[in-house]
């Protein structure tokens, strides 16, 4: 078992900076990465960024290329994801997800096994 307890969200205007952290505990040894997902209201949940658990290597979405940048701690049980210059449309609820397949595909929620709890950050304008 692997538990994931994110947190960092909150309220923001446009143009200011948030940053969300996952701690990861239990067989953390058979996670494949940790993965940040969004979900905004009526929506799909999302892929966001990515971090391989091994190698610390990343990957975004087009949508926050540039302006979200997602990191792993020394002792690998922390992912933080620092959000600059955040947007209106970033508003949603933000979970933090652990990789245990490879079956789906990177940004296919059936390939994660464990979640976090999730936390809502909103963007005014």
């Amino acid at each position: 078992q692997v538990q994931l307890v994110d947190s960092g969200g909150g309220l923001v205007q446009a143009g200011g900076s948030l940053r969300l952290s996952c701690a990861a505990s239990g067989r953390t040894f058979s996670m494949l990465a940790i993965t940040w997902f969004r979900q905004a209201p009526g929506k799909e949940r999302e892929f966001v960024a990515t971090i391989s658990w091994g190698g610390g290597i990343t990957y975004y979405s087009d949508s926050v290329r540039g302006r979200f940048t997602i990191s792993r701690d020394n002792a690998k049980t922390t992912v933080l994801m620092q959000m600059n210059n955040l947007a209106p449309e970033d508003t949603a609820v933000y979970y933090c997800a652990a990789r245990t397949s490879l079956r789906h595909g990177l940004q296919d929620v059936a390939d994660y096994g464990y979640w976090g709890q999730g936390t809502q950050v909103t963007v005014s304008s």
